[in-house]
């Protein structure tokens, strides 16, 4: 073997086995498994396992039929497992539904049932090349099926408007190296078939790097927490407690600090700022933002009705707002009408 060969050897085989490794961590090893994280692990074993057959053709003058059938058997499923990861990533998919155990098992059973009839080893004119082909197309309608999942993150990633998020980058990021894999193969078969072992290799050390860092992983893998551990808060403690934020509202007017938080709040309430912005978003439906605003703006108008010499900035500040600007759109969001729409 060539040292030219040698190196593409190298890298080639270096990414199968780097493969293996990462397929079996999140089927096997990784605690706290999501769902997405399995349908991830064995998108990357079908890959590694197609890989590997490449690499077997490319660098050994012996042909094992039973290794090329099986190398395009997982070929068959990479198209369906990269659909399915995307598809339970965007909708946090927790159990697999039925309709998807059938979909898959119906797939599986397929391609075991063509290679016990139609094993390679017997029939090669079968598989070479039209079974093959078929193969690929099905392959490369998951991936244009997979790149319809993704429209609106791809949308979002080529606004200046809105900034992508950590899990969106990655789902790209799988889905392009899928693509570029995919294409690799059909330009490789009619000119370099190792390309898609290298772009396999390629894509694996990216998507290794993008994971080096802990906030991404965290982001990507782990199941994302509910908003609040605890479950609503009942009616009755709830009203008690809204009572009580009320007449500290009332008494101590914080909202006419510009600058109050959510823990000088809950503090004067006497309960924690986790509980009090439960008690808002879950039994209120409203943030502490919108709480504030809501007592500033009965406060400006009051100040509007019983006081004609006061300015509209004024009466703005005066009622807790830290600019024009900010009172007159919070204004003219909770109200329908401008301050001086009001006042006339």
């Amino acid at each position: 073997m060539s040292l030219e060969n040698q190196i593409l050897f190298f890298f080639s085989a270096l990414g199968v086995f780097n493969g293996f490794l990462a397929s079996f961590y999140l089927l096997f090893f990784k605690k706290k498994n999501r769902l997405p994280n399995y349908f991830l692990g064995l998108l990357i074993l079908m890959l590694s396992i197609r890989i590997g057959k490449s690499v077997y053709m490319t660098f050994n003058a012996e042909r094992v039929f039973l290794y090329l059938q099986i190398g395009l058997s997982a070929c068959f499923m990479i198209g369906v497992m990269l659909y399915y990861y995307l598809k339970a990533s965007l909708a946090k998919v927790k159990t697999v539904p039925r309709s998807w155990w059938l979909h898959i098992t119906g797939l599986v059973f397929f391609i075991l049932l063509v290679g016990i009839i139609r094993p390679y080893e017997n029939y090669p004119e079968f598989w070479r090349p039209y079974f093959t082909r078929f193969i690929y197309l099905v392959w490369g309608i998951y991936v244009v099926a997979s790149g319809f999942l993704l429209k609106d993150i791809l949308r979002t990633f080529f606004s200046r408007k809105t900034k992508s998020t950590t899990a969106q980058l990655w789902l790209l990021l799988v889905f392009a190296s899928n693509a570029v894999i995919y294409i690799a193969y059909n330009v490789g078969i009619y000119r370099w078939y190792i390309g898609g072992a290298l772009s396999f290799s390629f894509a694996l050390y990216v998507i290794i790097f993008f994971l080096i860092f802990k906030k991404n992983r965290d982001a990507i893998f782990k199941e994302e927490r509910e908003k609040y551990g605890a479950k609503k808060i009942d009616e009755k403690e709830a009203g008690e407690m809204l009572k009580k934020l009320s007449d500290v509202m009332l008494e101590e007017e914080l909202y006419k600090n510009p600058n109050v938080k959510l823990k000088q709040v809950a503090d004067a309430v006497g309960i924690s700022p986790h509980r009090l912005s439960q008690l808002l978003n879950d039994n209120f439906g409203k943030s502490f933002a919108l709480f504030i605003n809501e007592h500033r703006i009965e406060e400006a108008k009051r100040l509007l009705r019983e006081n004609d010499q006061y300015t509209l900035e004024a009466i703005g500040f005066e009622a807790g707002f830290s600019s024009k600007s900010t009172f007159y759109a919070t204004f003219k969001k909770l109200i329908g009408k401008t301050p001086a729409e009001f006042r006339r």
